[in-house]
């Protein structure tokens, strides 16, 4: 019977009752009973898959040097059957901002959430409140990282802080903490997995909204045990900068420090332990301990130092014999880097493919949208360095795949720039719902359809933190070719032709064939800054 001939009978029945009467406020009523169901029916569950620091050159559905050596067939599965977008930024480059402008679906400066350290507030609106209050069932599990108990979700349970990846800490609805022993994306997923199996009853009539947030990739880099050395006997590709000097762009570049040859830890980063080395003494820096080792259990650091014992024995005996040249030891730095976090993804990509295959089993597939995103990207040694933040290409970039049956044209690749700011109006408008004047993304439903007229031409950037790895705050704007950015410690403009000069290592500004390219880009950031009411620079 469709819902029309359902109405009808329906209606039919209060018509034919006896003592049952339909005044007007009863249709009135009626008839919104009769759309809310009809709503629920039709509305779609959304599935956020997130991830901390995923580069897309390590997503092998954006292609590049790494596709075919640490392939992610899950998280490509997205892109076939559905959309992956090739322009995807974020608002500010850094963990704890770039979720507070999924939330709200504003830039930083207006969520009040601008550096890591901050409080969000959570009394503010979000998209997570307004789905709950327009019929969906919320949940965010795994990696939360605002200072604060997450509002508008139905149920939560997420690491605190950075969390760990080994045996991590969860914190639960009653604000008690419990331990579990496994590796942290494996322990997210199940219980992502766990959370959908327990909706029961007038929940799960409901569409579901889950946010399921993994803390890796981050650093400190740690692979689940099962993938150590997955990536050993693959000859990983050097990027052209590893060996940066920083010339021709701003003076504040070399003051950074998240170089993987001068700032990359070798017990935190590196996993070469004090009590492995016996009398070598290698270059600083060597600040930290090993945080993760030191929560694993007697049986984890057994497998754990089966793996990297030998290794490590047989670097130090290189290093020790005066074999390593400088950039020998950046290389070696290098390659221990990109295993372990290679090693990190592959384990986020299985656990994409886990939530799909539930989808699957469980006939969710057609109507769930499902999203993969990470909250920024982060340097594979472009560059020389290992982290983000910058409004350059690597960290500024962040990827976006999406699958929505009947809805997304499979295999398509959207040029369109689009931003995390998008991301909150892009919910609201699929469930039906209306999205806030305050809110200052735009939905990406015109683009999920293939209609792309009238859209954005231009981003605007803003990073305001300054402490660790010493990135200045900066601000620019970029379009499809051009970015402007502004470092206002010294007052200083670079401009970065993205076509000419894709790997942005010479500023343009200065040159008198761009005059033009740049006037315009400078009226293009302060026209931004205005339409989105940014605080004054000092």
């Amino acid at each position: 019977m469709s819902r029309n001939e359902n109405s009808r009978t329906s209606l039919r029945f209060f018509r034919r009752t006896p003592g049952v009467r339909l005044t007007p406020m009863r249709y009135v009523f009626f008839f919104l009973l009769i759309a809310s169901g009809a709503l629920a029916a039709d509305r779609p569950n959304i599935l956020f898959l997130f991830s901390d620091d995923h580069a897309i050159k390590a997503i092998s559905a954006y292609g590049g040097p790494l596709a075919k050596v640490a392939p992610t067939p899950h998280i490509d599965r997205l892109a076939k059957e559905g959309s992956v977008f090739l322009n995807s930024f974020c608002a500010n480059s850094i963990c704890g901002p770039s979720r507070a402008t999924i939330l709200t679906g504003k830039h930083s400066h207006k969520n009040g959430f601008m550096r890591n350290g901050n409080k969000f507030n959570p009394d503010q609106w979000t998209v997570a409140k307004e789905l709950q209050k327009g019929g969906y069932h919320t949940a965010v599990i795994g990696k939360w990282h605002l200072n604060t108990t997450p509002q508008g979700f139905d149920y939560w349970e997420v690491l605190p802080g950075q969390g760990s990846y080994y045996n991590p800490v969860f914190i639960q609805q009653d604000n008690s903490r419990k331990r579990f022993e496994g590796y942290a994306t494996d322990i997210t997923t199940d219980k992502a997995i766990a959370w959908l199996d327990s909706r029961k009853g007038a929940n799960k009539k409901k569409p579901f909204f889950l946010m399921c947030q993994h803390k890796a990739p981050h650093r400190t880099f740690a692979p689940a045990l099962r993938h150590l050395g997955a990536f050993d006997d693959v000859e990983i590709p050097e990027p052209e900068t590893l060996f940066d000097d920083y010339k021709n762009r701003s003076a504040t570049l070399a003051g950074n420090e998240m170089e993987i040859d001068r700032h990359f830890d070798w017990a935190y980063d590196a996993k070469v332990r004090k009590d492995e080395r016996g009398d070598v003494k290698l270059p600083k820096p060597d600040r930290y301990g090993t945080p993760e080792y030191n929560r694993m259990t007697p049986a984890q650091k057994a497998k754990w130092d089966s793996h990297f014992g030998p290794r490590n024995k047989a670097f130090l005996a290189e290093f020790a014999d005066g074999k390593m040249s400088h950039k020998d030891l950046v290389r070696w730095k290098y390659r221990r880097y990109m295993r372990n976090y290679l090693g990190t993804v592959k384990a986020v990509d299985e656990s994409v493919g886990r939530m799909l295959k539930y989808l699957d089993d469980k006939g969710l597939a057609k109507n769930t949208i499902v999203i993969y995103s990470s909250d920024q990207g982060f340097f594979l040694g472009e560059h020389g360095w290992y982290d983000k933040r910058w409004m350059f290409e690597e960290s500024f970039r962040m990827p976006f795949l999406v699958r929505w049956p009947g809805v997304i044209q499979p295999g398509s690749k959207p040029k369109q720039l689009i931003q995390n700011i998008d991301y909150a109006p892009t919910f609201l408008e699929a469930a039906g719902l209306e999205t806030p004047a305050e809110v200052q993304g735009r939905s990406l439903l015109t683009l999920f359809k293939g209609n792309s007229s009238g859209w954005r031409k231009s981003l605007y950037y803003s990073y305001y933190e300054f402490g660790e790895h010493r990135v200045p705050r900066h601000f620019g704007v970029r379009t499809a070719r051009h970015k402007l950015m502004y470092f206002p410690k010294d007052d200083e403009w670079n401009l970065f032709d993205l076509k000419t000069d894709p790997h942005e290592m010479k500023s343009v500004h200065a040159d008198p064939a761009y005059a033009k390219t740049r006037n315009r880009l400078t009226r293009e950031f302060h026209r931004l800054r205005e339409q989105f009411d940014a605080p004054a620079i000092e």
